[in-house]
């Protein structure tokens, strides 16, 4: 029971931090999901489908807005098909240590890169 609601807890912040900054879920969902139990693999599989939802919803708001831009977003989404096919063979052929730490520097990464940007832009 502790399991689904840690789930719940988990869905309801990714779902207001995807909202107001566009945080990919996986960010959240992976690291947690791990946490509870899942091996990285599964964390990383499960998370892929716990964000639809949160993408459908988001979209669906933000293009109230006008922010949403289709035609990038369609070839951004055509291209990755390919790619999410063969990250997802790459992952499985990997030893669960080493996706952890793969998955351990795209987060040091992004964070590093989201510092640097807040860093040199003016309030």
């Amino acid at each position: 029971m502790t399991t689904y609601l840690l789930a719940v807890l988990l869905g309801v912040v990714a779902g207001v931090l995807a909202g107001m900054f566009g945080v990919g879920g996986g960010i959240l969902f992976v690291p947690t999901l791990t946490w509870i139990g899942l091996s990285q693999l599964h964390a990383e599989a499960t998370s892929l489908l716990a964000i639809i939802p949160t993408v459908v919803v988001g979209v669906w708001r933000h293009h109230r807005y006008g922010n949403v831009r289709w035609k990038p977003a369609a070839v951004i989404g055509v291209a990755s098909i390919g790619a999410a096919v063969g990250g997802a063979q790459v992952a499985e052929s990997l030893p669960e240590s080493t996706l952890r730490k793969l998955f351990a520097v795209l987060l040091l990464f992004t964070a590093a890169q989201i510092a640097w940007r807040a860093r040199k832009r003016p309030a």
